[in-house]
């Protein structure tokens, strides 16, 4: 039998050196909660549960996903039997939730255009030296979360090249993330020796700063106008907290601020004139909320060509292996 599509049990994740690491010196346990059954490795499709979404596994006691929404998704990892966390988003993690539920975060940022052999390395450290399962997740656990675990089980040798970039396509891997798919493909097995001599640094937080964080906060805020135009250009029951002219504002801040970034100024006056585009597209946005007579279907195109814009700009600038600034 293939031992890639074996079911995690405690023996096989004893002797491949998945949660074997020394239990804390001050043992939690956390209120029960129904235990869920995690999706099997030959899974063609990712499984979605109740605040944890596109859930996939790569090898026995690994999984793929997207970042735990609120108690329901910290529960569902809780019924997963999750012991470990590695945030590969740059936002910083809820460590108190993690913690609550009885499960240790680790905080590894990657960009969308890949990362490099020290972090693939720290990520594959802390899969093999951490208590298991473990879970590693991005925002919607598509495209980096997917990456770094797969590019984890190659180094840890728990699946070959192949086998692991066929799970980033059920996890839903888009082809143009070539940066992503490219760390993968070079990734190979490593010694227990080298994987030991590492040091154990796992840290809870790692705080992102300049153009990273503003970029962070555009996306937030796009995610937002989502689920405004899905609420129909209202507050979402859901969410009494999102005004819809207030993101739109706050989207428009972030993009012509973002123009004057540093950052973005060294890459040339393209880029910033597209950001101060789409600042300019997210004003006419604001501005149609505002005057509230605009048709909803005209303001879904109007964030929409911010949206798109975006995608254009993350194609040429931040998606592209060699683009390891962004």
């Amino acid at each position: 039998m293939n031992r890639f599509l074996l079911l995690p049990s405690l023996a096989v994740l004893a002797v491949l050196g998945i949660g074997c690491a020394q239990p804390s010196a001050r043992p939690f346990t956390p209120p029960p909660v129904a235990a869920l059954a995690p999706p099997s490795l030959d899974a063609e499709k990712a499984l979605d549960f109740p605040g944890l979404h596109n859930v996939v596994a790569y090898a026995p006691g690994l999984f793929s996903g997207s970042v735990p929404e609120g108690k329901a998704g910290f529960d569902t990892l809780q019924g997963l039997g999750i012991r470990t966390i590695i945030s590969v988003d740059g936002a910083v993690p809820d460590i108190e939730a993690a913690a609550a539920h009885g499960m240790r975060y680790v905080h590894l940022p990657i960009g969308y255009d890949g990362m490099g052999p020290e972090r693939t390395l720290e990520i594959a450290k802390a899969a093999k030296d951490l208590p298991g399962p473990v879970f590693i997740h991005c925002h919607h656990g598509k495209h980096r979360s997917a990456a770094a675990t797969a590019s984890a089980a190659v180094t840890l040798g728990l699946a070959n090249n192949e086998q692991a970039t066929a799970r980033m396509k059920v996890s839903g891997t888009a082809p143009n993330y070539m940066g992503l798919y490219e760390c993968v493909a070079v990734a190979k097995p490593v010694s227990e020796q080298t994987l030991s001599a590492l040091p154990a640094n796992f840290p809870e937080v790692s705080t992102p700063a300049g153009l990273v964080q503003t970029m962070l906060a555009i996306d937030e805020a796009n995610d937002e106008l989502k689920a405004l135009e899905k609420a129909g250009w209202k507050t979402p029951a859901e969410h009494p907290d999102l005004v819809p002219v207030a993101v739109a504002g706050r989207l428009a801040d972030l993009l012509r601020n973002a123009h004057d970034d540093k950052e973005v100024q060294a890459h040339g006056t393209e880029m910033a004139e597209w950001l101060l585009a789409d600042s300019k597209t997210a004003e006419s946005l604001e501005d149609g909320l505002v005057r509230g007579d605009v048709p909803t279907a005209e303001l879904s195109a109007r964030m929409k060509l911010v949206q798109q814009s975006c995608k254009d700009c993350h194609a040429k600038y931040r998606d592209r292996p060699a683009s390891r600034s962004l």
